[in-house]
């Protein structure tokens, strides 16, 4: 076999091995975007961090603490006070990773993942599914995927 030859056979070789992987990525960043909480009290940002996907919060309802609020000064940005690490606990909320780990694992499902709960300072694993283009499932749960809860976010335009 000739040079030429060797070298069309090589492009065409890289050109169908790289091309399922790169639209298995595009798939997987159908999710990117923000989403509005079920509670319509946040927005998460979904961003790639390597080759997996991330979010934190990119708007809150109330950012600052009120007069109601027995945990910090009014006015003042809400803290992560329930942080397990007592070196996070003055970093603000609002800006704060929620979404870590997250793989995509075709079928618009995103598995392997993590979310972090502020309110509770917890942190469980979890998985994604995108049921529409702008409908989100997030599955939080311990241990097994039956001991958790679902919440449905809504894409923001």
């Amino acid at each position: 076999m000739r040079y030429p030859e060797r070298l069309i056979i090589f492009i065409v070789l890289i050109y169908t091995i790289a091309m399922p992987a790169a639209a298995v990525a595009a798939d997987g960043d159908r999710i990117l975007g923000v989403w509005l909480t079920e509670g319509k009290d946040a927005e998460i940002e979904i961003f790639r961090c390597r080759n997996q996907y991330c979010g934190k919060i990119v708007w809150m309802d109330e950012p600052n603490y009120s007069t109601e609020d027995e945990e910090g000064t009014p006015g003042q940005p809400k803290r992560d006070l329930k942080n397990p690490d007592p070196a996070l606990r003055n970093q603000t909320i609002l800006g704060i990773q929620i979404l870590r780990d997250f793989a995509y694992a075709r079928d618009n499902r995103w598995t392997d993942g993590r979310v972090y709960d502020p309110e509770s300072g917890n942190t469980y694993k979890a998985t994604m599914s995108l049921v529409s283009r702008n409908q989100l499932h997030l599955r939080g749960y311990i241990g097994i995927s039956l001991l958790g809860r679902t919440t449905t976010w809504t894409r923001v335009d």
